[in-house]
């Protein structure tokens, strides 16, 4: 029996593994050593993270594509847990989902009452115990969400990112040695990538 070539074979549905590679496509601006291990760790190639973000992009753009919410869900399943919250007058849903390369992690969507998508990043797992945030030091790349450190050196100000799936914050933050300092820090999907001394 003929095998249909390789550049005709129908590609396999996008799923949880190549929304794992989008972010890490983003991530590798700043940490390409981290974005590397992980890659590895996944078993799959430049190649197929390059043809996943095309993929992600081409879905973002379609003219007749899915809704935010929607295309998160049939590229992730039904989410592990769905949470109401309150943010402002607003009663909104958070989605949940578990990432395999981020186990004490959750992909979160935040959807309005419209089921408008409001922001998807990567937060804590109900649960897990989050990192012991004191000094700069701890501060390391991919140790925390955006929330863990905004509590941990509060108050802190919210910076406007360099790319829609970028963060930033402003905070003051001691050394090891109980000196403070004007931090920046920058975080993708919502996960630290890195913290400069502003000041």
């Amino acid at each position: 029996m003929d095998r249909m070539p390789a550049a005709k074979r129908p590609a396999a549905p996008f799923g949880p593994l190549d929304l794992q590679l989008v972010l890490l496509r983003r991530m590798a601006d700043h940490n390409p050593d981290l974005v590397e291990d992980a890659r590895h760790e996944l078993g799959v190639s430049i190649a197929d993270m390059r043809e996943a973000n095309r993929r992600w992009q081409a879905m973002l753009h379609a003219p007749r594509g899915r809704a935010a919410a929607a295309r998160y869900r049939s590229v992730l399943g039904a989410p592990e847990a769905t949470v109401r919250r309150r943010i402002g007058d607003l009663d909104c849903e958070a989605r949940l989902w578990a990432l395999p390369l981020w186990p004490d992690l959750r992909f979160e969507v935040l959807t309005a009452p419209n089921g408008a998508v409001w922001n998807a990043w990567l937060v804590r797992a109900p649960g897990a115990e989050g990192p012991a945030l004191r000094t700069l030091d701890d501060l390391t790349p991919w140790s925390c969400t955006v929330d863990e450190a905004a509590r941990a050196f509060a108050p802190a100000r919210p910076l406007e990112g360099t790319a829609p799936t970028r963060w930033g914050l402003a905070f003051t933050a001691p050394d090891a040695r109980g000196v403070r300092h004007a931090c920046a820090a920058e975080f993708t999907w919502g996960l630290l990538q890195r913290t400069a001394i502003s000041g």
